[in-house]
Formats: structure tokens, sequence, C-alpha cells
């Protein structure tokens, strides 16, 4: 195996159509990366050759494709899994809601590429059903459903910067199940099993970044025993993670409405994380601020 090859780093960037992949070309290319729109499948091949071959001269390739590749983009899992056998080659997959994805073709009036003599949704749909193998198999998912251009360029940027670190890059998800799981959550956790401040008259406004609202949370029968129980179960997955070198992972902690019970064990259970060995955490509040 060819040493050389090895130090080129070389990103597929696919997903739904409307996601935002032009926006996560532009980020990556404003990183330094050499990116490449539109890319059919079957040239994926003679890419990562090339990079190998230009050394240091073109150190990070990112190869933008999607599902306007027709017949060859079924091709694409199985040529990703071969190509990984020579190159450090790790997929980014784009999602959205079917909402999302509506909106936005709907704002620039252009059909989506599977819509064919049917509906917006109808093309969506396929698409997804197209994308199922490809979407499980990614190293990154990014959700993009309630981002904006300027907010996915700026969590791409923070993603890939963050990769001059080592080890494993954690983020600690609060989420509400009201608001539909996180499509990028690699692990959820329940947090409703504790009592809801929001039934505290004097917590119902507050949150659960504030200590009066923590602290009801945190000395709630089970809740103490859960984040030891959890962080010490997650020691030989996140090991794991490393060893598989897989650089991103997302751990998710729901509630109902992600403002209360979510938040503050989020929290609580970063601050244990950031113990391990090889592992850099951060802290993201999906829904806090949500009616």
């Amino acid at each position: 195996m060819n040493d050389a090859r090895h130090s080129q780093e070389v990103l597929i960037v696919t997903g739904m159509s409307g996601a935002g992949r032009s926006t996560v070309g532009n980020a990556l290319e404003d990183l330094g990366w050499y990116v490449v729109d539109n890319l059919p499948p079957q040239m994926l091949r003679p890419l990562v050759e090339l990079a190998g071959r230009a050394g240091e001269t073109l150190p990070k390739i990112a190869a933008i494709v999607d599902v306007r590749g027709g017949r060859l983009f079924s091709d694409l899992q199985e040529l990703v899994e071969s190509l990984r056998d020579g190159a450090a080659v790790r997929v980014l997959f784009l999602e959205a809601t079917d909402t999302a994805l509506v909106r936005r073709f709907e704002q620039v009036r252009r059909p989506h590429p599977l819509q064919g003599d049917g509906t917006l949704l109808d093309g969506i749909i396929e698409e997804r059903n197209r994308m199922l193998s490809m979407r499980e198999s990614s190293d990154i998912i990014i959700d993009t459903s309630d981002l904006n251009i300027h907010q996915l360029a700026t969590m791409v940027s923070d993603t890939f910067a963050a990769e001059n670190m080592p080890g494993l890059q954690l983020t600690v998800l609060s989420f509400g199940f009201k608001y539909g799981l996180p499509a990028d959550a690699d692990l959820v956790a329940d947090m409703r099993f504790l009592p809801n401040p929001f039934w505290v008259p004097e917590l119902r406004a507050h949150t659960g970044l504030e200590p009066m609202v923590s602290d009801y949370v945190l000395r709630q029968t089970g809740a103490a025993e859960f984040i030891e129980n959890y962080a010490k179960a997650l020691e030989p997955v996140l090991a794991g993670y490393q060893r598989e070198n897989k650089r991103h992972a997302t751990i998710a902690i729901g509630c109902t409405g992600g403002k209360h019970r979510s938040v503050a064990v989020a929290e609580k259970l970063a601050g244990v994380l950031r113990a391990q060995a090889g592992v850099a955490v951060s802290v993201k509040h999906r829904d806090l601020g949500r009616e």
C-alpha cells in the first residue's frame, strides 16, 4: 500500500438535493480544499489516483456527487468501499426534512431532479430511497433542516477546522422529542423518566443552563446514577470509534421540549466525558429558545 496515497484526504460530499451541497463546497474551498462539483461517480477513482500522484500539491480533495449521476450513482457505495482500501476516503452526507426540502425548491422555483411528471415530494421520496444505503454508511451526517447557508458554512468550518485536533470530536446534543429526533445522532438517550421542571411554576420560564433548573433536574432520583452509568457505558464505544478512525460522533440527549431536563443532563454528561482521553467534547442545544 502506497503511503503517499494515504497522505491525501478525499471527502465525498453527497446527500439530498437541496440540502446544501453547494454551500458545503464553498465552505470547504475557504478551508483550502480542492473542490470538484457534480462529479460523475465513475470519475472518483481517477480523481483519487490523481491526488495520489499530485502529493502535497493536492492534499485535500472534496468531490460533490449527487443523484444526477443516474445509473452510475447506484455504484457509488461499492466504489467508495473499494477506494477506502487504498486512500483516506470519507463521506459527508447532507440530510434535511421533506418539509425543508420542499420549501427550498419552491423558493428557487426549480424542479427536483427525480420528480419527472410527479410532484416535488415524489422526487424527494424517490431520492431518499435511493440514498438510504449511502446515508447509512456515511462517516459524517449533517442535518441542515434548521440551518441557513451561513450557519451551515460555519458548521462545516468548525467541523473540519477541528480536525487538526487529535482524537474524536464528540458533540453532546440536547433536543426535544416533540420537534423530532436529530437525524445526525449516533446515540440517543431519553430524559423523560425524570420529573419535568415545566410543571414547576417558578422553573417553567427558565432553562437547564440556569443553576435553579439544573440543580432541580440533577438531584432527582436516578439522574446522577444515569449520568455516571451512561458515561461508563460510553467508554468502550468512544474507544471503539477512535480505533475505527471515526472522527465525529453525536450523542443526543432528549426530553419533551429540549429546554430543561435534556439541557441540564447534556451539560453534566459533557463535563464527565471530557475526562476521557482522546475525546474533544462540545455541547449544543438544538431546541433551546423554541416556544
